[in-house]
């Protein structure tokens, strides 16, 4: 009996087994990253993204904004949540490849009708000679059970390995909101600093605008100057008031900004007041492009995906083949409490396998498989994408750092052309060969140019900052 069931039971799984085996060709595509050799001529491997964040910054106030912020803020402990929320879904994953085990009780009654087929066959059965089974019947049981899918085709294991990949996704995820969290903060400092050395300006610029201003006064008196003159240079002093009151708006807005990215409340950004022309910044190193690859998590993370995304393929690809699963089960069973420690005739148990595999109206699975084909595509993409844009990025803030410089140096030279030209105009005014106007314009123009040039200064550190964050730097 046993060895005709065996006959049947083979050639049904191999039908099983070829049916299954039918299913539809993975995509592929070229997943090697090509760069450049070098971002120009230097193929110098010297990377400033391997020096770690403290010591890329010198500025005691800057680190110690820093720290705060890679402690409170709120984007970073989201991003944590993430992680933990990935990590949860390993263990759900590898839980799937173990038997599940469990422990069920049960009571139950059942009352039939004495002339029905089962009743009439309650009725004549006998435990002990005289004895007839209870009516109504109840049933106690007690007992374990497992069930176990066998991981045949390594789709569990598959999925398990995806949901590893996507969980060390989410820390390079974090990673990388590390390094921007950290840019930023030097961003918005820098830009705090640039706001205090324009308000020194603007308010220098008033103090000479007040002394023309009592020149101009003392000339009209002397009938030397008119009424226009002395209008002219009150408005402009007006005009360069009203430019404190939005520079001091623009440094309340700046420290809010660090404070939110501090996950604090507003209060006083603790900084010193250099001379801002002066500052300075590590010398950039930017190694090859093919460090990129190891030192920016955003490429690691893209990387990471793109290899989940081909795992879930193989899944998809396993649900075509035929499943095994086993189920069992031990345990107690009687109609009277007091049969059940009789052994063994309270004894049950039970050993199953099945095997099954999908043979008609698949289209469900075929469009989980074309999807997870579809998202292994646009997870390459999305690599080959975040790749170029790295470069890109470097590229592009290499080749400002380079212009910065030069437009600096030449606006230093139209500071130091202005500053003098202002101590001319005011001789010359005081001895009546300039008229009023060349004086204001030529006041003007100095504020302009000197504020122009600490823009610039700030755009060069900025540079700098990016140029770090660029390379992968800040998240070590």
């Amino acid at each position: 009996m046993y060895k005709s069931r065996l006959y049947y039971f083979i050639p049904l799984s191999i039908c099983l087994a070829v049916i299954g085996c039918k299913a539809p060709a993975v995509a592929t595509e070229d997943t090697k990253a090509l760069v450049p050799l070098s971002y120009n001529t230097n193929t110098d491997t010297l990377n400033i993204a391997a020096q770690p964040w403290k010591q890329f910054f010198t500025d005691q106030n800057l680190v110690d904004l820093i720290d705060v912020a890679l402690k409170n803020n709120q984007e970073l402990n989201i991003t944590q949540q993430e992680i933990e929320i990935a990590k949860n879904d390993i263990r759900i994953r590898k839980g799937a490849l173990l038997p599940t085990v469990g422990v069920k009780a049960g009571a139950g009654m059942e009352k039939v009708g004495r002339y029905t087929s089962q009743g009439a066959g309650d009725a004549s059965t006998e435990i002990t000679p005289g004895m007839e089974m209870p009516d109504p019947l109840t049933d106690l049981t007690l007992a374990a059970y497992a069930n176990w899918e066998v991981d045949v085709w390594k789709k569990l294991r598959n999925s398990k390995k995806a949901a590893v990949s996507r969980y060390l996704a989410t820390v390079e995820g974090k990673n990388f909101a590390t390094t921007n969290l950290i840019a930023e903060v030097a961003d918005s400092y820098y830009e705090l600093l640039s706001l205090d050395s324009q308000l020194d300006i603007v308010r220098q610029n008033i103090g000479l605008q007040n002394n023309a201003l009592d020149i101009v006064k003392v000339q009209k008196e002397a009938a030397r100057a008119t009424e226009l003159a002395v209008q002219k240079f009150r408005a402009e002093v007006a005009a360069s008031k009203s430019m404190e009151y939005e520079i001091l708006q623009q440094i309340k807005e700046t420290e809010n900004r660090i404070n939110f990215l501090l996950g604090r409340y507003p209060q006083d950004i603790k900084r010193d007041k250099p001379d801002f022309t002066s500052l300075s910044l590590s010398a950039v190193s930017s190694g090859i492009p093919a460090q990129l690859l190891e030192n920016r998590p955003d490429i690691k993370q893209a990387e990471l995906e793109l290899a989940a995304a081909k795992l879930d393929v193989k899944v998809a690809r396993a649900e075509f083949y035929p499943s095994l699963d086993i189920s069992a089960a031990v345990g107690l069973q009687a109609f009277r409490p007091s049969y059940f420690l009789k052994f063994p005739e309270s004894v049950l148990y039970s050993l199953a396998g099945d095997i099954a595999a999908p043979l008609i109206n698949r289209n469900a699975i075929k469009a989980e498989f074309n999807s997870a084909n579809a998202r292994q595509l646009q997870a390459l993409y999305n690599y080959q994408r975040t790749v170029l844009n790295a470069y890109l990025e470097v590229s592009n803030q290499l080749s400002k750092i380079d212009n910065l410089s030069k437009s600096y140096a030449l606006r230093s030279e139209q500071v130091a052309a202005l500053d003098s030209s202002i101590d001319i105009a005011n001789d010359l005014f005081k001895s009546a060969r300039a008229d009023y106007f060349e004086v204001l314009m030529t006041q003007r123009d100095a504020l302009e140019s000197k504020l122009e040039l600490i823009e610039t200064k700030k755009e060069q550190l900025n540079a700098v900052v990016h140029i770090y964050r660029d390379l992968g730097g800040g998240w070590k």
